[in-house]
């Protein structure tokens, strides 16, 4: 499968490791042309608001959200799930995102930088070591969203179709367990 890693910030080298160790092609997404042909997108973690600046500095914006109202399984870690976010909380004024998923999301929801933290969670029936970094948190999700995690009463993991967003970072552990469920689970059959 080739899978392109949006690469305008953030930490998209890390998805383009997991990628690769989990068998699969992975390239470095900076124009809209490089959007044809792959089979998956991922959204990485970094700066919400950075990144949406420039995917519209690169005339990126309208490409991405196209791709995802066309159903290319996509998936997004932290800044990537505020992106996916149709709905944020605590985000700058008019603050844009790519939407598709029915859920809200409150930015920095755990606290700022200096409150980041690791911890053990489940994830579709399995445990896993999380990264949380500045993290946003699920505060509503759709009818059709699945939750797939949780920390404390909030959702940290969620699907809803081709789409699946964490608020923490896989990327930056060895556990390859989210990008493995999203490339048999979402992406199967391309």
């Amino acid at each position: 499968m080739k899978v392109g890693v949006l690469a305008l910030q953030g930490d998209f080298r890390e998805h383009i490791r997991a990628a690769t160790e989990c068998g699969h092609l992975a390239m470095e997404v900076r124009r809209a042309s490089e959007l044809s042909g792959i089979d998956a997108l991922i959204l990485p973690g970094g700066e919400s608001t950075t990144i949406i600046h420039l995917a519209q500095s690169f005339d990126l914006y309208e490409p991405i959200k196209e791709v995802i109202a066309n159903g290319l399984p996509v998936y997004g870690s932290c800044a990537g799930m505020i992106l996916l976010a149709d709905r944020i909380v605590g985000g700058i004024a008019g603050q844009k995102t790519f939407g598709g998923l029915d859920i809200t999301v409150r930015r920095n929801a755990f606290g700022r930088q200096v409150d980041s933290f690791e911890s053990d969670l489940e994830f579709n029936g399995a445990s896993l070591h999380a990264v949380f970094i500045r993290a946003p948190w699920v505060e509503e999700v759709g009818k059709s969203v699945q939750v797939l995690s949780t920390a404390g009463e909030h959702a940290v993991a969620v699907r809803e179709g081709n789409l699946l967003a964490t608020s923490f970072h896989p990327e930056l552990t060895h556990d390859l367990a989210v990008h493995r469920y999203f490339f048999d689970e979402i992406c199967k059959g391309r």
